[in-house]
């Protein structure tokens, strides 16, 4: 439905930062009658006073947090439909069950951009979000089932391009599969699109991945996408004002691409290690404030903002901001654990069990392709400019790319078996000492078997 692009709306975050991004994107998607508030209290007098139309908040905000906004709001007659959207960069599962039983109307995970932040307004004006699963129906020709595949625009999805540009080229012929590819805008369409069952396949973020699973969507990592390949870039403003990496980080900012991510984990065990406190504003005291940025965008904001410290992200686009002297190398991520895992392969269970030949096949090739950029990074390079930048509005070259995979204990798309012990890993440091996600049974997450064939594994 469409929404009058006329009505006020209350926006609280209590960060100067987002507050300017939430302007901005409102703005391209049409609203600009907004009453910013900076925290859950002064909210509810905005509120108050403005009587408007629809609430966007933020959830971690110090005084009042979103969820209290919310629930305060809930609680007044006068209020009680008020449409109420969380807009945070709280996208796990939980957070979003939570927003939901306390009467929230729609949930827009950062880092968003005006489509969303318009699907979730239209969401909560036509009565909230409920989600339903979709029953897709996949086409086969010639006995080829239909495997659409999605990724966004890093090189830990190089894997899924390269296979592409071999069957394009006739290297390879699948027997059981067509594939395509969907370039999504960030991690938020990927992640809704295994939820509701409308994405067949994915390259995503481990840890959103096991979110999805410990809440009850039916999907399988079948194999890692990648191991390695993030940087953790510091700002250019650490001079001689600072005695110490401790005292340039405190109370500084620092962007992640999302809260479930292996981004975040290494980033919070090196600020923790520093003697800080890592995290986001809420009950427990930091010092340190992560806020959940898109990747592309990152660069940008901590050049015009000495309040960001650093950011952590996958490449390319921290190799670029270190050449253009926007930041400068604090760590690659393989030198805090060697060949970890992050983006993983997930499917749809139903999508395995209906066609194990054609997943057995896409895996089986996959992990060949993971040899095939290996064993020539120049000819990688090439396909990766035409696969994650096919418009240039990124700026990539090959060059740039051949950078990245000469960086020490760089990307690699070889031995990308699904152990469970480095997931495994990742779920305890995120739900033991961070304090997110819920612990899951790796045994059914991982579906091994067509890594064993791939791998020949008995």
């Amino acid at each position: 439905m469409a929404v009058d692009p006329n009505i006020k709306i209350v926006v609280a975050d209590d960060s100067g930062t987002m507050r300017i991004m939430f302007k901005q994107i409102l703005a391209k998607a049409g609203f600009s009658n907004l009453v910013m508030a900076v925290n859950g209290v002064d909210g509810l007098e905005k509120v108050k006073v403005e009587k408007p139309d629809l609430v966007i908040s933020d959830w971690n905000m110090p005084t009042l947090d979103g969820l209290g906004f919310l629930k305060e709001l809930r609680a007044s007659e006068a209020f009680k439909d008020l449409p109420f959207i969380m807009a945070t960069a709280q996208a796990d599962m939980g957070q979003q069950k939570a927003i939901l039983e306390a009467g929230g109307n729609a949930h827009c995970p950062k880092p968003f951009n005006e489509e969303e932040i318009t699907k979730a307004i239209e969401t909560a004006f036509s009565g909230g979000m409920k989600k339903q699963r979709i029953t897709k129906k996949r086409s086969i020709i010639g006995g080829r089932v239909e495997l659409n595949v999605a990724h966004i625009q890093i090189t830990d999805h190089l894997a899924l391009g390269a296979l592409k540009h071999r069957i394009n080229q006739g290297d390879v012929t699948p027997q059981h599969f067509d594939l395509s590819t969907s370039l999504m805008g960030g991690w938020n369409p990927i992640q809704e699109g295994l939820e509701s069952g409308g994405i067949d396949c994915a390259f995503v973020l481990a840890p959103i991945a096991m979110d999805l699973f410990a809440y009850d969507s039916p999907i399988q990592l079948v194999l890692f996408a990648h191991k390695n390949g993030s940087t953790f870039v510091r700002s250019r403003h650490y001079d001689y004002r600072f005695d110490s990496l401790q005292s340039f980080y405190k109370y500084k900012v620092v962007d992640i691409p999302h809260k479930m991510s292996v981004h975040h984990m290494l980033a919070h065990q090196f600020l923790k290690e520093l003697g800080l406190k890592p995290g986001v504003p809420g009950k427990k005291a930091i010092n340190v404030r992560f806020e959940v940025v898109p990747p592309i965008k990152m660069p940008g904001i901590m050049k015009e903002n000495e309040d960001v410290g650093g950011f952590m992200v996958a490449e390319p686009v921290a190799t670029k901001a270190i050449k253009a002297g926007i930041g400068n190398l604090e760590f690659y991520s393989a030198t805090r654990w060697e060949n970890h895992p992050c983006c993983i392969v997930a499917m749809q269970k139903d999508f395995i069990q209906k066609h194990p030949e054609a997943v057995q096949e896409f895996v089986s090739l996959l992990v060949d392709t993971g040899e095939f950029i290996e064993n020539d990074k120049a000819r990688a390079a090439d396909i990766a400019v035409k696969f994650l930048d096919p418009e240039g509005k990124m700026g990539l070259n090959p060059q740039v790319l051949q950078n990245v995979f000469s960086q020490p204990m760089a990307i690699r798309w070889d031995g990308l078996y699904p152990e469970a012990s480095d997931l495994d890993k990742i779920q305890r440091y995120m739900h033991d000492v961070m304090e997110i996600g819920k612990i899951i049974d790796l045994e059914n997450f991982i579906d091994p078997s067509f890594a064993n064939i791939a791998f020949n594994i008995n």
